[in-house]
């Protein structure tokens, strides 16, 4: 029998200090590979990374070890925060960045883009749309009526027919904010990561 690995962390996954320590340069370059296939440029200015897994257990381990969290309660808070980014079967989860390198950019953009983290999309081939849920357990923390935040969480909800819709190939990631009208066609390499996701 096949047993299959559950998808959301527990405490038992993040090695403590010294474990990682020895894993850590190797599952670095894994995750650094991960991630290239993962990451999405939209526009000059916002970068999306889909989250999976490994991606989340790399952020929690390295929060560990730069923050010193020992305890199982700490990483505990971690593991509450960052679990909701792993995607269920019939999700996809992103990290949405506006890569604001300057007061100045921010603020120009931050106003100006108000609201853009209910503004992005997958659009597939057959014209079926998926449209960003932003994750409610950061979005108190993150959501202004009049500017917005640098990071946002998001995930997208798939039905099944949506999931074939996607598989089929030619998937636009897509804000459609006035002030940020952007597109890009998914490589098959993210495709491929995404949909592995999905199922």
């Amino acid at each position: 029998m096949e047993t299959i690995t559950p998808r959301k962390l527990t405490l038992s996954d993040i090695a403590d200090v010294r474990a990682y320590e020895r894993e850590r340069e190797q599952f670095r370059t894994h995750v650094i590979e991960l991630k290239r296939r993962r990451r999405v440029h939209l526009g000059t200015i916002i970068t999306f990374l889909f989250e999976n897994r490994d991606t989340i257990r790399f952020q929690i381990q390295e929060m560990a070890r730069v923050e010193k969290l020992t305890t199982d309660e700490d990483i505990q808070v971690e593991l509450d925060i960052y679990n909701p980014m792993i995607p269920e079967s019939g999700q996809v989860c992103a990290t949405m960045f506006l890569e604001l390198t300057t007061d100045d950019q921010m603020r120009e953009w931050l106003p100006k883009l108000a609201d853009i983290e209910n503004r992005v999309l997958l659009v597939m081939s057959d014209g079926t749309q998926v449209r960003a849920i932003v994750d409610e357990q950061h979005e108190q923390g993150l959501t202004r009526e009049n500017v917005t935040a640098a990071v946002h969480y998001l995930r997208f909800e798939f039905s099944p027919e949506q999931v074939e819709a996607f598989a089929s190939g030619g998937v636009q990631l897509r804000i459609d904010h006035p002030a940020y009208l952007e597109a890009v066609e998914l490589s098959e390499a993210t495709q491929a990561e995404l949909l592995n996701d999905l199922r």
